[in-house]
């Protein structure tokens, strides 16, 4: 597709969502869309799971507690989105009117199904308002396992936008080699990675997977207070009395595709980076290493991605009639 030749800006968004509060966050990511395209961004990328909250809970309370679990999980579903949806609209609403794309981590309930099942997604916002599409985390990590199902390969995907190919991942998932190598081999330039991690290893990781994929990276992290923790929860008094301030410092940064770190770590406050793409750095680097392309050996190496689609249930309705059949 034909891209922009002139430079951009990207934003990383770290901010706290109002936890477990699926309409005050909402309203609170259009307002921080809104000032991401003052801030003069044509694409702004927010953390995992933001709207309503990662269920962060899930470090801290034991898996055999499941009455204490049980409660939480009824929130956490009655605050999630379904795609589409009036909150999906409302999202794609303030891209609109912002002229500016997003990539928003959301909980999604699984709307096609049961209903009660969530799915660990990164939604995707045309600057048109328009949903471009979604991708549910193949692998939930550890303990998020409690709470979120596997996506399926349907759902691995890369998007085109005005400013070029994005695509993306969800933490954990970016130590997954054969899906880093998915994005890289669909012609992946600009690369989201929602997070709740933080720190080392896992800026190392940004840093290499910006360089092996060559592409602008946003590393994006939820920074979260105790504080955040309505006082209400039973959680937060029995498990995180010992926390401190900070259950999450961000760390949100911005990475060009040399590996070089634009912008952030930003820690311990809500801010939105912003760091300038260069267009011709969106190939160039490439000359050197280009992993699904010159420095691929699809001789000696395969990859094949399942993207069937998974569904919980097929119906066949209509097929064949009874036929009566009358003796003479």
């Amino acid at each position: 597709m034909s891209i922009t030749s002139t430079p951009f800006t990207i934003a990383a968004v770290q901010a706290a969502p109002v936890f477990l509060n699926r309409e005050a966050t909402v309203q609170k990511a259009c307002g921080l869309i809104t000032q991401a395209a003052e801030g003069g961004a044509k694409l702004a990328v927010f953390p995992e799971a933001f709207i309503p909250a990662f269920p962060l809970w899930i470090w801290y309370i034991p898996p055999g507690k499941t009455h204490e679990l049980r409660e939480l999980y009824s929130e956490l579903l009655a605050n999630a989105i379904s795609v589409p949806s009036e909150e999906t609209d409302r999202l794609c609403l303030a891209a609109k009117e912002a002229e500016i794309s997003v990539a928003i981590g959301i909980n999604e309930r699984n709307a096609d199904a049961s209903g009660t099942t969530l799915y660990d997604t990164i939604l995707y916002i045309g600057a048109d308002g328009r949903v471009l599409g979604k991708h549910r985390k193949l692998v939930p990590t550890t303990a998020e396992r409690i709470v979120w199902g596997q996506g399926d390969g349907s759902t691995l995907t890369v998007v085109d936008l005005p400013i070029g190919r994005l695509g993306g991942l969800l933490c954990w998932e970016n130590y997954m080699p054969l899906a880093r190598y998915s994005m890289w081999a669909w012609g992946t330039q600009i690369f989201a990675a929602p997070t709740w991690d933080r720190g080392e290893p896992w800026i190392s990781t940004m840093r290499h997977t910006a360089k092996e994929g060559r592409v602008y990276l946003v590393s994006c992290c939820s920074a979260m207070r105790t504080a955040d923790i309505p006082d209400r929860y039973g959680f937060k008094h029995k498990y995180l009395s010992d926390a401190g301030e900070w259950l999450n410092p961000g760390l949100s940064l911005i990475v060009d595709p040399d590996g070089k770190v634009l912008a952030g770590p930003a820690e311990n406050e809500e801010t939105i980076l912003y760091a300038e793409v260069e267009p011709e750095k969106l190939t160039g680097p490439r000359f050197q290493l280009d992993t699904a392309g010159h420095y691929a050996r699809p001789d000696v190496f395969s990859l094949t991605v399942n993207r069937q689609e998974r569904p919980m249930i097929s119906t066949v309705e209509g097929v064949g009639e009874c036929v009566e059949h009358v003796d003479d």
